[in-house]
């Protein structure tokens, strides 16, 4: 594993934890926590794996989007009220990962 993919582990598990905290203040279920903690885990690391030919914080929300797109369909379908909060923090997580992973990796290359 490169050094690369192991900063998006790292700062993915940063990004889920800050996710989280709103969802656990709010008292969601602990499988809903687990979702997203693991969700930005991924998406850390597949930023870190994936090359586009985009800034590094387009980057960042795409991938996000993407991985999320599957989860989306199944909350959207009971409370699609709750994708509006949720886009807005995969957009700004998304973006500030993106941003951070490429510029930790130019850093510890």
């Amino acid at each position: 594993m490169k050094k690369k993919q192991l900063i998006g582990l790292g700062l993915g598990l940063v990004a889920g934890v800050i996710d989280i905290i709103p969802m656990i203040i709010q008292h969601l279920t602990w499988d809903a926590n687990l979702s997203a903690l693991c969700m930005w885990v991924v998406v850390g690391f597949l930023i870190a794996s994936i090359e586009l030919k985009v800034h590094s914080i387009l980057k960042g929300i795409i991938t996000a989007f993407l991985v999320l797109v599957p989860v989306a369909i199944l909350i959207g379908w009971k409370e699609p009220v709750s994708l509006l909060p949720i886009a807005i923090m995969t957009t700004l997580l998304g973006a500030a990962l993106g941003f951070a992973i490429d510029k930790l990796a130019r850093k510890y290359k």
